[in-house]
């Protein structure tokens, strides 16, 4: 297989792409990433040292018409992967155009390139948060679940669902969804909630939890959700969207409890900061139908996951020391100017 995966140098692209080139060492694997702050071409490097021949990297825009016709014909793929967006929600409340741009219109421009350019399978890569929110007692989401979407970020990402759901309905392209619940594991940017508070306590900083920490997430290990996109791709029905998730619901609070204890470190570091506008109160996946049609279970537990994680970024300090700088102080900075 040639495939397509856009968003590579990214947290999910990143794993997802060290994943298939192990699973799969037969696959042509060509990584379009536009190298945004959060996308690190770092990240694969090992790849391009050994020259693995079923990897290539290219630096450009999904947005691009002109140059994704281009690598669609001159490369002749087979199937896409379309990982590539701006993920993260608080960025999306302070500037809600990057995301629109990149999340919908970025989609869009990806699913008219493949239909025009004959591509045999699409997977486009979503998000639970699509849904909106959940009650304390409501049941889990299901594919069945309308979209209503509550954040900038997840309004960006519900309006590339219902494109790709209108070019399957309309065209008949081949396009499936996967939405996935919170992910963590190698690799992840540090405005994101794990490494986040792993750098703060490492470091002996207050951590800053929103409200009063009670919002609800269900966790699922990187590599279980890839392995989910990888079954999509591989047996998803066209014009399906699946659901992926850890089984693993947690408040805010006791996810950065968890990960004290195991750093060694006392609870007296928490604080709590205002809450974000909007902010959902829990997200939890119904991936059934994804085991019946495409076999999918998580494997890690969270227990064993967040202890891979930690034992990850103690072991990569220079990576987390190379993405602190720069993008990571902005946000940073902005974090708490708005919050103090």
């Amino acid at each position: 297989m040639r495939l397509l995966v856009t968003g590579g140098c990214g947290f999910i692209g990143t794993n997802f792409i060290y994943l298939m080139t192990e699973r799969h060492p037969d696959w042509q694997i060509f990584n379009l990433d536009k190298l945004t702050y959060a996308g690190n071409r770092k990240n694969l490097l090992k790849l391009e040292k050994e020259n693995n021949p079923g990897y290539t990297f290219l630096h450009g825009d999904i947005c691009d018409k002109k140059y994704v016709t281009s690598v669609l014909h001159d490369y002749k793929i087979d199937a896409v992967i379309n990982f590539a967006a701006e993920s993260h929600v608080d960025r999306s409340i302070n500037d809600p155009a990057p995301f629109l741009t990149t999340n919908t219109l970025g989609a869009q421009n990806m699913l008219e390139c493949a239909r025009q350019a004959g591509i045999e399978k699409f997977v486009h890569v979503s998000t639970d948060e699509v849904y909106g929110t959940l009650g304390p007692s409501d049941p889990a989401f299901t594919e069945r679940n309308p979209l209503e979407p509550n954040s900038p970020y997840s309004a960006s990402k519900a309006g590339a669902d219902l494109m790709a759901r209108a070019y399957f309905e309309t065209y008949k392209f081949p396009v499936t969804i996967t939405r996935c619940s919170n992910n963590y594991g190698p690799y992840q940017f540090p405005e994101k909630l794990i490494p986040l508070m792993f750098i703060k306590a490492s470091s002996n900083e207050n951590l800053p939890i929103y409200g009063d920490g009670s919002n609800i997430r269900d966790w699922i290990y990187v590599d279980d959700h890839c392995t989910g996109v990888e079954l999509t791709l591989l047996k998803g029905r066209p014009g399906q969207a699946y659901n992926f998730g850890g089984a693993a619901e947690k408040t805010n609070l006791e996810l950065v409890r968890e990960l004290l204890a195991i750093l060694g470190k006392d609870e007296s570091l928490i604080t709590y900061v205002k809450d974000r506008p909007g902010h959902d109160m829990r997200y939890a996946m119904d991936f059934s139908l994804a085991e019946k049609e495409l076999g999918f279970s998580p494997a890690m537990t969270f227990e064993q996951g967040i202890r891979k994680t930690v034992e990850w970024y103690r072991d990569n300090c220079e990576w987390l020391e190379d993405v602190r700088s720069g993008a990571y102080r902005e946000f940073m900075d902005h974090w708490y100017g708005e919050r103090k």
